[in-house]
């Protein structure tokens, strides 16, 4: 629900990836911004209409996502589709934070616009560490996008894990995604994506800065 920029967006990306899209938005200048080459239904009407929504195909839906510029339109869809129509994977965009938190509490996953982009520069903003990319909802696990410690460079990833009790889940390098393996060698420019625990983070990082220690 919903044709705007993040709607239309979504809508192509996921028909990129083989799905089929059906798309609600009030007003059906909207759909124009889906392009000539999608291939979707476009329906008209209010997204919280269950008519409506049945004539989008929400009873063979696999999932719906509730992307309207208003919050009270987006929960009340996310509802219907998730109560009424038994759609377990459901999403619902939500600028205000607190209003977030508490559907996110009644099962429905929320995306708060204005939180997410504030941490976003937050991120940009404060030294590398100081707030991860991701922190589990139990506050025990985080994520961090770390440049490579110059120290570390020539040395190898499995030293890195051991030394600073953090694991690599990926690294970006020369533009491609590449799992490690204990042979992996960090490289000039590569951006390690760290999870570590929240305990641990303030240790890891002064190892980053100390360098390997040799054995």
């Amino acid at each position: 629900m919903g044709c705007g920029r993040v709607g239309s967006t979504l809508a192509r990306s996921l028909e990129e990836r083989n799905h089929t899209v059906s798309v609600i938005d009030s007003e059906p200048d909207a759909f124009r911004r889906l392009g000539p080459s999608f291939n979707g239904d476009k329906v008209t009407g209010i997204g919280f209409d269950q008519e409506v929504l049945e004539k989008a195909g929400i009873r063979r839906a696999d999932a719906f996502a509730a992307v309207s510029s208003g919050d009270n339109s987006n929960i009340i869809a996310a509802r219907v589709a998730r109560e009424t129509f038994g759609i377990e994977q459901v999403v619902a965009r939500i600028y205000d934070p607190g209003r977030a938190e508490v559907y996110q509490r009644l099962g429905i996953t929320t995306v708060a616009t204005v939180k997410w982009t504030a941490d976003q520069v937050l991120r940009r903003l404060l030294p590398v560490g100081a707030e991860p990319d991701f922190r589990d909802p139990s506050g025990t696990i985080r994520v961090d996008q770390v440049p490579v410690p110059e120290k570390w460079i020539g040395h190898r990833t499995i030293h890195l894990q051991e030394q600073s009790k953090v694991r690599i889940a990926w690294i970006d390098r020369l533009g491609e995604g590449m799992l490690p393996t204990r042979e992996t060698v960090i490289q000039e420019g590569d951006l390690l994506h760290l999870v570590m625990r929240e305990e641990n983070a303030a240790g890891a990082y002064a190892v980053f800065e100390r360098g390997p220690e040799e054995n």
